[in-house]
């Protein structure tokens, strides 16, 4: 789904997905990381601490056991590399998580109220639902927490983390970053709408189900992702 030249290089996966979630506004200094499922299953590629997800280039991502240690890159791994690893080992299919701290998301997790389809954004959640992290508002900073979240996320494709921002997951790049991307806008389009007054139309469950087939097809999502990467400055417009 993605251009060729990233797609059997970890490193610039992660560097990629970074630059992007970054030009989408969900950035916060060095905080928020990707990941990328290792192919020769040693553990995952994540960004080093320390560096905002702007700034992240190859030789800045590390692998990263699925017990925390680092084994391949220079820097520091992040604390919260269980976030990655907990989801991984729980779900065979995912082969690209992230976490951020987009605030949109933190002030729509404190209203406590579902997610409403206001917009095609948020018809993507409707086949698995939008879960909560429950176990805590703090960091991710053991294996027990990493297990907890991925028993919350479930099958979905992303989860709300209160006070903490949003974890997302995805096949691959391009459906994880996407992901991350549409749960952002769906929930700033819902903090929009109640200050303006009561919410009174959404779209209901079946036809967000139908909506989510026709709207964001795999070509959507690669239309999206290459529309991001042109944005992040990674790919020339043709």
């Amino acid at each position: 789904m993605t251009d060729g030249t990233i797609d059997d290089d970890p490193a610039a996966l992660v560097t990629a997905g970074s630059r992007v979630l970054a030009a989408a506004g969900q950035d916060d200094m060095v905080w928020g990381h990707l990941a990328v499922r290792d192919p020769g299953g040693r553990g995952v590629w994540m960004k080093s601490a320390g560096w905002g997800l702007e700034e992240i280039t190859p030789d800045r991502v590390l692998l990263v056991s699925w017990t925390g240690e680092l084994l391949a890159g220079s820097g520091r791994v992040h604390l919260e590399h269980h976030i990655h690893t907990g989801i991984m080992r729980a779900r065979p299919d995912v082969q690209v998580s992230l976490h951020t701290h987009a605030s949109t998301v933190n002030a729509f997790s404190a209203l406590g109220e579902p997610l409403r389809a206001l917009s095609h954004d948020a018809a993507v959640f409707a086949e698995h639902g939008l879960p909560r992290f429950t176990a805590t508002d703090n960091l991710v900073r053991t294996p027990e927490l990493g297990r907890a979240l991925a028993a919350d996320l479930g099958a979905a494709r992303a989860c709300l983390m209160p006070g903490h921002g949003l974890a997302a997951v995805g096949r691959d790049l391009a459906h994880a970053v996407m992901y991350g991307i549409l749960l952002e806008r769906a929930c700033r389009t819902q903090l929009t709408a109640r200050a303006a007054g009561e919410l009174r139309h959404w779209t209901g469950h079946q036809e967000c189900l139908e909506k989510d087939a026709v709207a964001w097809p795999d070509s959507q999502i690669d239309a999206g992702w290459q529309y991001w990467r042109r944005r992040a400055g990674l790919l020339r417009a043709r």
